[in-house]
């Protein structure tokens, strides 16, 4: 009878130590206040060859370069660059002028991309960078048990993966804007007289609401 109960208790015991261990399953252990999960920047380039007719870009390439810049969507944070072997000055104006229709500069210098620019041709680049929060969101700790106060891994996903979202030049997460070391307000002039002439909000269109003693 002994031995019976020592075995069912063994048994009962070992049993509570395997769901308490299973339950520690997946318990957050990041001991700091900074999110594991944060912003990766890729940056991927797409080429198109154009043909260098004589001096200048020829009006059909022109053509073919603006019809390619708008399936590409070309938008702010697109880096435009040309890989042309002959240097040649006027089809790099050319194309700036092109590219300016979107509000993009020409960048100095062009990345390697793969295969040679034939002669005759010179290789406009679209250098286009998106910004992502890989493993987010993270809900694997779903464990109560959190001994050390530790910091959930789903810690900072929507406030990261946001700001890769809407950051308008991913690029500014890695090394920001850098200034000219020249005061430029045109920029700060434009947002205080947005402010300042916008009509508030909430004080138009209120209708007139007349009380009258009775309940009528």
């Amino acid at each position: 009878m002994r031995n019976d109960l020592t075995r069912k208790t063994a048994a009962a015991l070992a049993l509570s130590l395997s769901l308490g261990l299973g339950a520690c399953g997946g318990v957050a252990d990041n001991p700091s206040l900074y999110s594991t999960k944060q912003p990766v920047v890729e940056r991927t380039h797409y080429t198109l060859d154009v043909s260098t007719g004589g001096d200048s870009l020829p009006v059909s390439e022109q053509q073919r370069l603006v019809g390619w810049f708008d399936s590409m969507s070309l938008r702010y944070g697109d880096r435009i660059s040309i890989d042309d072997p002959s240097n040649n000055a006027s089809v790099r104006d050319a194309v700036a002028r092109l590219a300016g229709r979107y509000g993009l500069l020409v960048s100095e210098g062009a990345p390697p991309t793969a295969g040679y620019v034939n002669p005759g041709q010179a290789r406009v680049v679209i250098s286009r960078t998106l910004a992502s929060v890989p493993g987010c969101p993270d809900w694997s700790a779903k464990s109560d048990i959190n001994y050390g106060n530790a910091t959930y891994p789903n810690y900072g996903c929507a406030v990261n993966s946001n700001m890769a979202a809407m950051v308008a030049n991913p690029e500014d997460l890695i090394h920001g804007q850098q200034g000219s070391g020249e005061t430029v307000i045109l920029s700060s002039n434009k947002a205080i007289d947005s402010y300042r002439e916008a009509a508030p909000t909430g004080a138009l269109g209120l209708p007139e609401v007349t009380t009258s003693e009775g309940g009528n």
